[in-house]
């Protein structure tokens, strides 16, 4: 197997300094005080792209290694950054690593399909509008995310980005241990960061 393109970001992950306290911090925050609601102005989003997606990736890469699940992180990190959702949605986002640990869809997608639907969605549920955004945006997002990161679910993106071999954690105690022992929520850090920075490149362009 070629090895993966991104494998300087694999290492500085595995080999990083990781501020646990001010990441731990930032996520008691919330706990106490929510997400903070933000006005997204249209010319700051333009102006601040690069920094806001180096941000938004950053912040998925610390908390996947805190909170230990992708589409938590990748949430988080995009409903942060944006201002919108709150903890029960994070809370909501618990079972869909590889989605629900099945080995399917990664949780860097469900994730930022969650921050698709705060943004681009509606509260009037009867209104087909928000929908028919939030899937529009979805479609936009989809094909980026499989041509950058190569795969869409979690045993190709293991096997063929991130370890060489589909780890399986949430088959069983061994399996976990494993996956700490190779530096699991370090590396697999990547594929949030990607996910969360990608989301909100296409939420940027349809924003401002």
């Amino acid at each position: 197997m070629e090895p993966s393109k991104f494998q300087s970001r694999l290492q500085e992950l595995e080999a990083r300094n990781w501020d646990r306290e001010a990441i731990e911090g930032r996520c008691r925050d919330f706990m106490r005080h929510g997400i903070p609601a933000k006005t997204l102005y249209r010319d700051a989003l333009k102006s601040g792209s690069r920094e806001i997606l180096d941000r938004v990736q950053r912040r998925a890469e610390e908390y996947n290694f805190i909170l230990r699940n992708c589409a938590q992180s990748t949430g988080l990190a995009l409903m942060e950054e944006f201002g919108t959702g709150d903890l029960s949605v994070v809370k909501a986002l618990s079972p869909f690593p590889g989605f629900g640990g099945t080995g399917w869809m990664c949780g860097a997608v469900t994730g930022s399909l969650a921050a698709f639907g705060l943004l681009f969605g509606s509260d009037d549920l009867l209104s087909e509008e928000g929908v028919i955004a939030s899937i529009e945006i979805t479609r936009l997002f989809m094909p980026r995310f499989e041509k950058e990161v190569g795969a869409l679910t979690c045993p190709r993106i293991q096997e063929e980005v991130v370890f060489g071999r589909y780890m399986d954690p949430a088959a069983g105690p061994e399996n976990m241990k494993a996956f700490e022992k190779a530096k699991g929520f370090e590396k697999c850090g990547l594929i949030p960061g990607l996910g969360a920075r990608l989301a909100a490149e296409i939420i940027i362009e349809n924003l401002a």
